[in-house]
């Protein structure tokens, strides 16, 4: 996993309410087991219509916004089904961090696992980026995972928390896998004895 410790980038202003994963990547599109190619069918519903040509109004369609790394979204990000191919689909499209007033659960614990930070505010804070983001590719969001802060265009720095563990997991860049492997000389001598002490198994 892409280690997480600082991103400066354009940030998207999508201002719906309980944006759902299917939203997020539709179901037609669960198909695989990868982790890569969702990015062309992220919000595929709202980004095209039904024969496939992009419709222009849609945010991550307008030119200003369509290398974003950044999204500022309405309250209750993330809800519906349970599906990882959500927080998949805005990796590979190069979004890297959502900023909003709440998560709904397992979507925000799999973004964490997949190397996008979710990050909470209070919506008068949440608003400020959101008018940030409005200006479009002439103003850039500043996300510091280590000192906790969001830079706008205009220097104001706002605050933020993140569990510790997770942020710890962020910075080095350790999915779950990468947790266990950093056990891997622990995990090796136990084996070690156990081979020694039960060798019939």
């Amino acid at each position: 996993m892409e280690k997480f410790t600082r991103l400066t980038g354009i940030a998207a202003p999508m201002p719906l309410v309980n944006i759902d994963t299917d939203m997020i990547i539709p179901k037609q599109f669960l198909k695989t087991i990868k982790r890569t190619g969702l990015g062309k069918n992220l919000f595929d519903e709202m980004r095209y219509t039904p024969d496939g040509a992009e419709i222009a109004d849609f945010v991550l369609n307008r030119p200003q916004y369509r290398h974003a790394g950044i999204l500022v979204a309405g309250d209750n990000f993330g809800c519906g089904s349970s599906r990882e191919h959500a927080p998949w689909a805005l990796l590979d499209f190069g979004i890297r961090c959502v900023i909003s007033t709440s998560f709904a659960d397992i979507f925000y614990n799999n973004c964490f696992k997949n190397g996008i930070l979710p990050i909470v505010l209070p919506e008068d804070q949440r608003d400020l980026c959101m008018k940030d983001a409005e200006k479009g590719s002439n103003a850039r969001l500043s996300v510091d995972l280590e000192s906790q802060t969001i830079t706008l265009s205009d220097g104001t720095e706002i605050g933020f928390e993140v569990d510790p563990f997770r942020k710890h997991c962020l910075m080095n860049g350790l999915d779950d896998i990468g947790l266990t492997m950093a056990k891997e000389a622990a995990i090796t001598a136990y084996e070690k004895v156990a081979a020694t002490a039960r060798p019939w198994v």
